[in-house]
């Protein structure tokens, strides 16, 4: 592990290396290619080891374009960019800076599904670090031995058990924690330098990889209980030791090892859980920005939630922070907030009722006045006109389960609803928004979990937004680092909420856009890092209190390459 000595200076970034010859072309965060002035190829003794001619990064990036897009499959395009990544790091987040709405859909949702789990399959070289059970008593000296640099902020940490929407992807699931940080690094600025994917490969519960001969990971049914908890224990105690001022996202476990995990260690070291989260903030963003189109109060809202897992707990509890900050009191919070799951409406008076459900569950009382017999309570349409709903969101992954029959009834009590078919990817979205549109008369608000291609319509073309993480997960790992936080606190994700909300443009909210254009995501990041900074210092758990948008600005970094000068 070396120390990435990386300086500003008012020419530019000035990066000091020890590697010389063709050992640094293999240092992906120290390779210009064809970048390389013809002076640092003197210096750095790499003279004859690259084609003649001197290329900007501009020509570079405009080259390496049309040589990836020429495939026209996005998996090929995913392999494609993921070999410029382990070549040359600064190019492909120019590359994806400068064409983030083609771009993003390939590194992440959708194509990222896809890529996890043909991960074994087109393996060409490691990134990351993956941490098995045959590492127990000695993470910390692993993670020594193998992180790149010293100084990690940063970190992604899956188990790979809840990938998305497709489940158990074994090691595969490291495509997860790459692509997430590869949009913290374009989106928020976060130095690649400074992150470090890591894979909890436990063992698989896939038989279908357990039996595949090209499987890479361990080949172990899932390690579970106890002996699950301890090998995350000492992952998090090795982490802290190693990397200080490290903060952890958690992503795609399973919702009761996301849960436990959450509350296990946000207060041992900055951490958060982006599928509960960071998909409540979004939730909640989409709504106050629907209700900043529509004119309607948030706190006059009616929200039904299809699906009663981590998304849907998370999305829950999201809203509930936000209407308590709009002044209505318990009663008024949980009335708000109605939550379905594929065995209807989840109430305190069903038997066999999981605990973490118990959070979401309404009143029997409450769901009798709803005047609906056993299976109208499972029935999404019936629900949502009994209820009265005006804002309609997808945590289900169930493909297709708002129907036309349960678009129209959320037209009944509301002339402009809230659509969210939040699930992804793309196919198991739980509904299609050129459906959502023509069943609504074009009156409904949508953001989408997954990208959609724009809508013709009778009053024109409708672009869909990205109900998506990437609007708040970056920001909100900015703003703790900025401030330098030791916690998360509910209130800093709540901040990003209100803040990715606020950042809708004029244009956007007469476009009725609820949700910011994906190629403004550097703008959102950054307004979000902010607000979730200010309020860390609110909150009592911010080290850095003053200068906080100097603090948040100097700590992003713009994809350029570095002036190199050998050091001894």
């Amino acid at each position: 592990m070396e120390k990435f000595h990386l300086e500003r200076t008012a020419d530019g970034d000035l990066l000091a290396v020890h590697h010389t010859g063709p050992e640094l072309l293999r240092y992906p965060l120290y390779n210009k290619g064809t970048g390389f002035s013809l002076e640092e190829r003197r210096e750095l003794g790499i003279e004859g080891l690259l084609p003649a001619s001197h290329n900007d990064i501009e020509q570079q990036a405009a080259r390496i374009f049309r040589s990836i897009f020429h495939n026209r499959d996005d998996v090929g395009r995913n392999i494609g960019l993921a070999m410029l990544q382990d070549r040359n790091e600064v190019l492909f987040y120019k590359l994806l800076s400068q064409h983030l709405e083609e771009i993003m859909p390939i590194v992440y949702t959708p194509t990222v599904g896809k890529a996890s789990q043909y991960y074994s399959r087109v393996f060409r070289r490691g990134r990351g670090i993956f941490i098995t059970p045959d590492y127990r008593g000695r993470i910390e000296s692993v993670l020594r031995n193998a992180a790149p640099f010293e100084g990690v902020r940063l970190m992604v940490v899956t188990d790979n058990e809840a990938i998305l929407g497709i489940g158990d992807q074994g090691a595969g699931g490291m495509a997860i924690s790459v692509g997430k940080l590869a949009l913290y690094c374009a989106g928020a600025g976060i130095h690649p330098a400074r992150t470090l994917p890591i894979s909890l490969d436990v063992g698989t519960d896939n038989q279908k990889l357990l039996d595949d001969p090209l499987y890479l990971g361990y080949r172990q049914p899932r390690l579970r209980g106890h002996a699950y908890v301890e090998l995350v224990d000492e992952f998090v105690s090795a982490a802290r030791s190693v990397f200080p001022d490290v903060i952890i996202q958690w992503e795609d476990f399973r919702k009761d090892n996301a849960l436990m995990i959450l509350d296990r260690y946000r207060r041992d070291l900055p951490s958060f859980n982006d599928d509960i989260q960071g998909t409540g903030a979004v939730a909640c963003a989409c709504i106050k920005g629907a209700c900043r189109v529509s004119g309607v109060r948030f706190e006059d809202s009616r929200i039904l939630i299809y699906g009663a897992g981590a998304a849907g707990l998370g999305i829950a509890r999201q809203l509930r922070e936000g209407l308590s900050q709009a002044g209505a009191d318990n009663e008024a919070q949980t009335r708000a907030i109605l939550v379905m799951d594929s065995r209807g409406i989840v109430s305190d008076g069903r038997e066999l009722l999981d605990d973490y459900k118990r959070e979401l569950a309404w009143p029997e009382a409450w769901v009798a006045e709803l005047g609906l017999d056993d299976s109208g309570r499972a029935d999404l349409a019936a629900v949502a006109t009994a209820y009265g709903a005006t804002a309609l969101v997808g945590a289900s992954g169930q493909g297709g389960a708002f129907s036309e029959e349960v678009i129209r009834a959320m037209t009944v009590n509301c002339p402009d609803p809230v659509i969210l078919p939040m699930s992804n990817p793309t196919s198991i979205s739980e509904a299609v928004p050129a459906d959502v549109l023509k069943y609504t008369d074009g009156r409904a608000l949508i953001a989408t979990g997954s990208p959609f291609e724009p809508v013709e319509t009778a009053n024109g073309v409708r672009r869909i937004g990205q109900a998506n993480n990437v609007f708040v997960f970056p920001g909100i790992g900015l703003g703790a680092i900025a401030c330098d936080a030791h916690e998360i606190t509910d209130g800093m994700i709540t901040a990003a909420a209100t803040a990715l909300a606020d950042s809708l443009t004029p244009e956007e909210l007469t476009d009725r856009s609820i949700v910011p254009r994906v190629g403004r995501l550097w703008d959102v990041c950054g307004e979000v890092a902010l607000a979730v900074a200010e309020q860390a210092v609110a909150d009592g758990v911010a080290h850095i209190t003053t200068d906080l948008e100097r603090q948040v600005s100097r700590r992003r970094w713009r994809p350029a390459y570095p002036r190199i000068r050998r050091i001894e």
